[in-house]
């Protein structure tokens, strides 16, 4: 009986031994063709675009720092913060007093050098006549023409003060040397100004258009040289830009990049350029900030996700799919990209079939389909 039950067990142990081989085998199974169930595309051609962004300050064509050219009291503010002003309009006034008066000195002074020179004249024709009738000596004719000329000399010396007179009166009324707008106004009436102010006593920003500056790095540089050719072309034929404000809206108007520096800065290894934005509704302010974002149009590219990549010591393969294998195969991708997709400049032809995504799970003659 012993030996029949020990032969009993042994059949059982068999049995689930074999169950268990059984249900091992019919799990590896699934798992094999699960593994070797890749996603693959056939390559086609489409038009893209892609965008970059930098980060930009926004400035005013022109801002003008306004220092008066004279001290004094400031007598009068003629704007306000804020407000548009036009070439030429009134600004501030400062006390005119002093200036008037001085001015009315120096005109006096003029009428007195007049008379002083139309005096030493009669004197020296007179003493000339005197001379050749051999009554005065060459002496007294010497000093007379000398005494004419000193006379001819202080009135030109009164009328240069009277031209500088006048033109420190003009300076009184401080007016704006371009049309723009006005900004912070920290002097008031009643302050004492002068040319060696630390603060200017106002800037005028012209702001009808904006200047935004922003950097782009060498390789940047030399990725979008190479994509139109050269710098003028690039500046010629580049597209519009866009500018995305610091609360992250979109601007409504499209500018167009005007310049980019020639010198690369050592320190930062980066070039400026300089976009023009339109600013017709003042929404933009001289001092802000935000992005620039550049748009690259290509026509008929070839597009794949970057699932579809490997990268390899800088290099970017992808796996064709050739008689139901992998083949791996090297391609040129454009520098820009949106982080989801590649444009593929050279390695891949339209009907191409390629893995597209887990390409880095993929081995040399895996067996794709």
């Amino acid at each position: 009986m012993q030996k029949v039950t020990v032969k009993g067990k042994w059949i059982q142990l068999m049995g689930i031994i074999g169950c268990a081989l059984c249900m091992t085998s019919c799990k590896q199974t699934p798992d094999a063709q699960v593994k070797s169930d890749y996603a693959v595309m056939q390559v086609k051609t489409a038009d893209k675009e892609l965008s970059s962004s930098y980060s930009a300050t926004i400035r005013g064509r022109q801002d003008v720092d306004i220092y008066p050219q004279v001290s004094g009291t400031i007598e009068r503010l003629c704007v306000t913060e804020g407000e548009k002003v036009r070439r030429g309009q009134l600004l501030f006034v400062i006390d005119q007093v002093p200036y008037k008066a001085a001015l009315t000195t120096a005109i006096a002074n003029v009428e007195a050098a007049k008379a002083g020179l139309a005096t030493a004249e009669l004197t020296y024709n007179s003493t000339k006549e005197l001379y050749a009738r051999k009554v005065v000596s060459q002496f007294n004719l010497q000093t007379a023409q000398n005494t004419y000329l000193t006379a001819k000399a202080q009135l030109s010396q009164a009328e240069a003060q009277e031209v500088n007179a006048r033109n420190n009166l003009s300076y009184t009324e401080v007016k704006s040397p371009s049309d723009g707008v006005v900004g912070a106004l920290p002097y008031r009436a009643g302050a004492l100004v002068s040319p060696n102010l630390p603060q200017p006593l106002t800037t005028v920003s012209d702001n009808a258009d904006m200047y935004v500056y922003f950097s782009m790095t060498e390789n940047q540089l030399l990725s979008l040289t190479r994509e139109y050719g050269n710098m003028e072309e690039a500046l010629a034929n580049m597209p519009e830009v866009e500018l995305r404000l610091n609360d992250n809206s979109v601007y409504d108007k499209k500018g167009k990049i005007e310049s980019i520096s020639g010198v690369i800065d050592r320190q930062t290894g980066t070039v400026v350029a300089r976009a023009v934005f339109p600013n017709e509704s003042r929404l933009l302010h001289s001092g802000a900030s935000g992005n620039v974002v550049i748009p690259s149009i290509y026509k008929d590219c070839i597009v794949i996700p970057q699932g579809a990549t490997v990268q390899l010591q800088n290099k970017t393969i992808v796996y064709k799919v050739v008689d139901g294998k992998a083949t791996s195969t090297l391609i040129t991708v454009a520098g820009i990209n949106n982080g989801r997709e590649y444009i593929v400049l050279d390695g891949l032809t339209p009907g191409d079939e390629i893995v597209s995504s887990g390409a880095g799970l993929v081995r040399e003659g895996t067996q794709i389909k």
